[in-house]
């Protein structure tokens, strides 16, 4: 995997401007939001929800075969700019603890609603694996 960051640009804080990679096996993750496993909701904040998000996103990326170092590109999607401007500092915590210094190409998006409330965030993540990697 290589990190793509033209000549000249100021660095990003927090994802990568592109990423190439040696395709092998590619994983596509559906949005994941803030339940359990059993579709409860324990966290009405949005650290919390991030938090459960991301870990559900890097379980269906481990039934696969791959680990948070596998993914590319993830789309974020959520209800509260405000809450997710103040909350920055603890995402970055939970980012770290979950994806170290890993930063794939990143979109943030800002929505009215999710489908599934009272849901505040929804990830949804590509990962690919080297070619040669089962």
């Amino acid at each position: 995997m290589e990190i793509l960051h033209p000549d000249g640009w100021a660095p990003p804080i927090g994802y990568s401007n592109g990423i190439k990679v040696e395709a092998g096996q590619m994983i596509f993750v559906a949005g994941q939001v803030g339940w359990n496993e059993n579709q409860i909701f324990e966290h009405e904040d949005l650290v919390g929800q991030f938090d459960q998000a991301l870990r559900n996103v890097l379980a269906v990326l481990a039934k696969g075969g791959a680990g948070p170092e596998h993914v590319c590109r993830m789309t974020a999607y959520c209800c509260d700019k405000g809450e997710y401007l103040a909350a920055r500092k603890d995402l970055g915590r939970i980012w770290r603890r979950h994806m170290g210094t890993h930063f794939p190409a990143m979109s943030m998006i800002f929505v009215s609603d999710l489908l599934d409330h009272p849901g505040k965030i929804e990830l949804e993540a590509t990962a690919v694996l080297p070619t040669g990697k089962d």
